[in-house]
């Protein structure tokens, strides 16, 4: 059974970092892309960035960009979401989530086939 499992979020003061791991268990087959999306209450669900394996690269909302750098460690099977200069906005649920058909965006929810159960993130003014 496939499972993602988040962790490091927390409550921190604007403009400080926090960096959120995703581990991914239960695969036999690769993964096109995984992502890191989040919410906030009475909001819809946001996407914030995306990785592409096989080397095809990152990509990243405008909200965040030059802020969070979304990465991987394969060996670790394992998804990262470093988050530096936060803001109050970026308070929300952040959930990481994986896609393992090739093609598509990997920039709307409906494309991912498998989520976490999420980690909250709290930024304080």
């Amino acid at each position: 059974q496939v499972q993602l499992v988040e962790s490091g979020g927390g409550s921190v003061q604007a403009g400080g970092s926090l960096r959120l791991s995703c581990a991914a268990s239960g695969y036999t087959s690769r993964r096109y892309c995984m992502g890191w999306f989040r919410q906030a209450p009475g909001k819809a669900r946001e996407w914030v960035a995306a990785f592409f394996t096989g080397g095809l690269g990152t990509a990243y909302a405008d909200s965040v960009k030059g802020r969070f750098t979304i990465s991987q460690d394969n060996a670790k099977n394992t998804l990262y979401l470093q988050m530096n200069s936060l803001k109050p906005e970026d308070t929300a649920m952040y959930y990481c989530a994986a896609r393992a058909t090739y093609g598509g965006s990997c920039t709307r929810f409906y494309e991912y086939n498998v989520w976490g159960q999420g980690t909250q993130v709290t930024v304080s003014a």
